[in-house]
């Protein structure tokens, strides 16, 4: 972790997320305890900041300064609201394309869509506040610094941030096995948010049950199944494909 992204010691995460501070996530202390500590972690459930639990070895290695049980990162961007994201899309006249990430975890992958997505003219990405991998340094140089040119936006909810895009007449289109339906047999040129999953299960039950269609790649190895960022950028150059 970058020592210019970080901020450690409880009081001082505590005053920068009051701050408003781009905080992109917090690494608590597992079996931490006193008044402050949990002073902090209401904070940080009240303002929807991303936080987790780790050893108090894994604080050590981020910092060796006295953390006291608390270690945060500051992104390196400024997130955009979701409600500015559309509407700005939807009035350049453009057919919108949005990129949705269901709790993708691994930062490195995240880097990898990013770069992908700059690449294919994505109009913006939606993750979700918890659960989702930071925009850490190693973000940014997976991306090949393509972060600093894709709008980013954080929801409380993946479901809300869908039904918003719904409602503003973008079709959602969940990238999922759980389909017979074929990539190549979706109509991609209208304005489109596609959906892409955790690595390890996917995307959430809850989520596939109000898109407005399911589509998979077709596979022909063993395996069945792909990285979550190669799986991602087909789904962005079929799009490319239909819209030329």
């Amino acid at each position: 972790m970058e020592k210019e992204n970080q901020i450690f010691g409880i009081r001082a995460i505590i005053e920068a997320v009051n701050a408003k501070k781009e905080i992109d996530k917090v690494f608590l202390q597992s079996d931490g305890q006193g008044d402050l500590m949990h002073e902090l972690i209401k904070v940080l459930k009240k303002n929807s900041v991303n936080f987790t639990y780790v050893p108090v070895e894994k604080l050590n290695r981020l910092t060796h300064n006295n953390h006291q049980g608390a270690v945060a990162t500051i992104a390196p961007i400024s997130f955009v609201k979701l409600e500015t994201l559309v509407d700005t899309v939807v009035e350049s006249g453009k057919t919108p394309l949005f990129l949705i990430l269901d709790q993708l975890s691994d930062a490195r992958n995240f880097g990898a869509i990013i770069r992908t997505a700059e690449c294919t003219g994505v109009d913006g990405i939606i993750v979700q506040k918890t659960g989702s991998a930071p925009v850490n340094g190693d973000t940014v140089k997976t991306s090949a610094g393509a972060v600093f040119n894709v709008p980013i936006c954080k929801v409380d909810h993946i479901k809300d941030a869908i039904f918003y895009l719904q409602g503003s007449g973008v079709k959602t289109v969940a990238a999922t096995e759980k389909t017979n339906n074929n990539i190549y047999d979706i109509d991609l040129n209208q304005p489109i948010a596609i959906i892409m999953g955790s690595e390890d299960r996917g995307i959430n039950p809850s989520v596939l049950k109000i898109v407005d269609e399911m589509a998979k790649l077709p596979m022909f190895g063993s395996i069945g199944s792909l990285n979550v960022s190669v799986a991602c950028g087909a789904f962005l150059y079929e799009t490319v494909r239909q819209r030329q």
